[in-house]
């Protein structure tokens, strides 16, 4: 396995879906540091001894972890996200998917990091798209990044996500099973709506590697859903990264 450019980490979201699976790829290399700051414990290997999983059930400490840690992360992962119904309304939603999410890109840039990598969602800032609660979380925390000035940012925006859930989100299932169908229609055809949790994950990792390699094709990186598969899925052999193909826009 190749190593990559990367080799100190921070992951946020480590126990969801992407988050999770962003932290499986990373624990792949045992020459990447990887720290996650959490509720609870991330599932992973015990053999995982690059893994510094630090368990802080108030996130409003979260900032203050990740600034103490020493060295600073070269790059922080944010696959940091809820729901409606799981935070308890559109409030409690809001000081996750926004709030939180942007008071750790500050600690980020206080702290020295360098590249930001945050999950957002395809689609928010189309004209109707943009009014929406959802929508207003992601573009404000994808400005919050820009405007914070990184030396590099990647905002991967995936379409559906697909994968199971520890806590199944309400038509899920049937959104999930609908986007698969269009697979036996052709395959482009369904990556243009959704992506597997585990191919956006590896997109992110990916990113974050070429930018590390500077590589990156502006320092402020969008991933669109052609971008995700092409990084997670198309050029990704045997688990780990082609060292040798240069990002495009």
């Amino acid at each position: 396995m190749s190593t990559p450019a990367i080799s100190n980490t921070a992951v946020f979201g480590s126990t969801g879906l992407v988050g999770s699976q962003i932290l499986s790829t990373l624990l792949g290399w045992p020459s990447v540091k990887v720290t996650t700051i959490s509720r609870r414990a991330p599932k992973a290997p015990e053999s995982a001894t690059n893994l510094n999983a630090i368990v802080e059930p108030d996130t409003t400490a979260w900032a203050s972890k990740l600034t103490s840690l020493s060295p600073a992360p070269h790059t922080v992962f944010s696959g940091l996200g809820t729901t409606r119904a799981q935070a308890g309304g559109l409030a409690n939603q809001w000081k996750i998917d926004h709030d939180l999410n942007v008071e750790l890109a500050k600690a980020s840039k206080a702290s020295g990091v360098r590249t930001f990598v945050f999950i957002s969602s395809a689609g928010t800032r189309s004209f109707i798209s943009s009014r929406l609660p959802y929508s207003k979380m992601k573009i404000g925390v994808e400005d919050a990044v820009r405007d914070l000035d990184f030396e590099n940012a990647v905002i991967v925006r995936p379409g559906l996500i697909m994968g199971e859930r520890e806590q199944p989100r309400a038509g899920q299932g049937v959104m999930t099973g609908l986007v698969r169908g269009l697979g036996y229609l052709g395959q482009g055809l369904q990556d243009s709506v959704g992506q597997d949790h585990d191919v956006i994950a590896r997109a992110a990792v990916r990113a974050a590697q070429l930018v590390a390699e500077g590589k990156a094709p502006s320092k402020y990186w969008v991933l669109e859903q052609a971008d995700i598969v092409r990084l997670g899925r198309t050029e990704w052999v045997d688990n780990k990264p082609q060292t040798t193909t240069t990002a495009s826009s």
